[in-house]
């Protein structure tokens, strides 16, 4: 496919699906220094007509690639290596596993919950929108452990409600019991984009017109940004935390036991590759929103009808 028609591509849900299975692949986690300020300058050729003769369409995309699987698209710095969406799956992954293992302790459960919680807080930190004022590692310790101790009780008590439904068969309770982590992961995760971006609705995020000048802050845009993303937040481990569990309980009807985590680990990896692309692509990393909608001092300061901000991810 031709370089030139890259966001016209983005524009629907597959086209979406297949720029995010590129911005997850993992290998790009091995790049080299050297290599990516190669892919800055090629796309920086490319932007300013001065390319190379010979440069192909093929290197373009790649260069493309791992900009964007590396570089935040509004600070233009590295994102650290684990917080980056292509380290989502294997740095996440391990942490899925452990929720999801049988007969949890508290202990267990506050451990797994607060590895959890901590990863998502700072994935969504590392990609949010960073037009505005940072917060501070003091806050985001505090949202952390707000969430750990939501999680935590919601699990505990879901779970305590379930061993109490007396007329629920054994199998069914066990396959209820599994699925417990999910809602409680499922509102943790709101609660997670809304307090880890709550400066964005009282500051606002910045709306470029087509030429990507900044015309405004708008706080809604960012309420746009926010529920958008805690949307695919809630999307995303619903297969994870739903399939896996299934799946496991009828695989340990099986008389090799020694098989049964590997399986479960696989299963929750193949899982977790498969849903994190699919969620993120409900809504485009580059939103579009009607100047109509937004402020009035926003449609003031442009003649465009359609702004972009930064949707983060």
């Amino acid at each position: 496919m031709p370089f030139e028609i890259w966001t016209d591509f983005r524009g629907s849900f597959l086209g979406r699906l297949r720029h995010f299975v590129d911005i997850i692949d993992p290998s790009t986690l091995f790049v080299s220094e050297k290599r990516l300020k190669e892919s800055i300058k090629l796309l920086d050729d490319y932007k300013h007509n001065s390319l190379t003769p010979g440069v192909t369409d093929c290197q373009l995309w790649e260069a493309q690639k791992i900009k964007q699987a590396i570089i935040h698209p509004d600070t233009g710095e590295k994102i650290f290596m684990p917080f980056r969406m292509s380290g989502y799956v294997p740095f996440g992954t391990p942490i899925v596993i452990g929720l999801l293992l049988p007969n949890q302790t508290v202990v267990s459960t506050i451990i797994w919950q607060w590895l959890n919680q901590s990863h998502n807080a700072c994935v969504n930190y590392a990609n949010r929108n960073a037009t505005k004022i940072d917060i501070s590692h003091t806050f985001i310790l505090f949202q952390v452990c707000s969430r750990i101790c939501l999680c935590f009780f919601l699990q505990v008590g879901l779970n305590v409600l379930i061993k109490k439904a007396n007329k629920l068969k054994p199998t069914t309770r066990m396959i209820i019991q599994r699925l417990v982590p999910f809602p409680a992961v499922a509102s943790a995760n709101i609660c997670n984009v809304g307090l880890m971006r709550h400066v964005e609705l009282s500051e606002g995020i910045d709306v470029m017109d087509n030429n990507g000048n900044v015309v405004g802050s708008s706080k809604i845009a960012a309420k746009h940004a926010i529920m958008e993303t805690a949307f695919t937040r809630v999307v995303l481990p619903m297969p994870i935390f739903v399939l896996p569990p299934i799946i496991m309980s009828y695989l340990e009807r099986l008389k090799h036991r020694r098989l049964l985590l590997p399986i479960h680990s696989m299963v929750c990896l193949v899982t977790f590759a498969l849903s994190l692309p699919v969620a993120i692509s409900l809504f485009p990393q580059m939103s579009q929103i009607e100047v109509s909608r937004l402020e009035p001092e926003i449609a003031l300061a442009s003649d465009c009808k359609v702004v972009t901000y930064n949707k983060g991810l």
